[in-house]
């Protein structure tokens, strides 16, 4: 079937998708049902994931303090909501021209509580909602920070997804084994609020992928007036920390470490960065 990943490699890139990966079932084998995508389309065989850049320009506007709303539009409302959901649309579109089913799932939060209850015992209760933090993973398109955030080695945290599941048999991209999260910790200095706690981590494990992620209080992430956004999808949902103060700072460092496939001529931060909160206060 490599002829068809090909295929569907070319066909997405024409819709100016910046990544994409392939995982199997079994790279999902041990997921709960409630958040499986294969309790969506139990007969898939692949998970696709299609990645399309935040471009860092839609983070200027924050990062200077002078302009918000255009980042909620091009770097998250109509990113998600347009751009990366034409691109799904037509990659289904295409796989089933190719006579393949091809479910297209858009990234609900999976905090999300079940929306009603099993149409049948053995069922999970309705709605499913994949975690796209663990598919990005899974697809081999780069590890979860120590942050929290998930971060690929061409754009560090700056991308967001949409997910295909498909009944073709894809062949499954190689898991990312490098790092691009340096473990410096200047996303938790940077929080005003003491939010990223790096004095308490925990190790998660994806597909055999171990990586080192801090404690955050996603309540005083809620608080935050540095760029952080109340998550538009869930109440129960983590906030939006993309053009948060920590994020921002986390895509300064990456690029002066030079990590990143992406590079720019200039820095993305060229001042002191702006500070509205208290000082930092510890959790515990």
């Amino acid at each position: 079937m490599q002829h068809l990943a090909d295929l569907i490699t070319a066909a997405v890139k024409k819709e100016g998708i910046d990544l994409i990966g392939f995982a199997g079932r079994d790279r999902f084998a041990g997921v709960d049902p409630q958040h499986n995508p294969f309790s969506i389309f139990p007969e898939g065989k692949t998970v696709i994931m299609l990645g399309k850049r935040v471009c860092r320009g839609t983070l200027r506007g924050v990062e200077e303090g002078t302009n918000f709303g255009d980042y909620r539009m091009f770097g998250c409302n109509w990113l998600e909501d347009e751009f990366l959901a034409l691109a799904c649309y037509n990659l289904t579109r295409v796989l089933e021209d190719e006579g393949w089913e091809a479910c297209p799932l858009f990234p609900n939060d999976p905090a999300n509580a079940p929306q009603g209850v099993p149409v049948a015992d053995g069922r999970p209760a309705p709605n499913v909602y994949p975690d796209f933090d663990y598919a990005a993973v899974a697809c081999g398109l780069g590890e979860i920070g120590f942050s929290g955030l998930f971060m690929s080695p061409q754009f560090g945290s700056r991308q967001r997804f949409h997910m295909v599941i498909t009944d073709a048999e894809l062949p499954a991209t190689p898991l990312f084994e490098g790092h691009v999260c340096t473990g410096c910790g200047k996303c938790a200095a940077a929080c005003p609020f003491g939010a990223i706690d790096p004095a308490y981590t925990k190790e998660i494990e994806i597909c055999g992928k171990k990586m080192t992620v801090a404690d955050v209080d996603f309540e005083a992430c809620n608080s935050c007036k540095n760029g952080a956004c109340p998550n538009r999808l869930s109440r129960a949902g983590k906030p939006d920390r993309m053009a948060a103060l920590c994020n921002r700072t986390c895509v300064a460092s990456l690029e002066e470490a030079g990590v990143l496939g992406n590079k720019f001529e200039n820095a993305f931060r060229k001042r002191e960065a702006w500070v509205i909160g208290p000082k930092k206060i510890g959790r515990r």
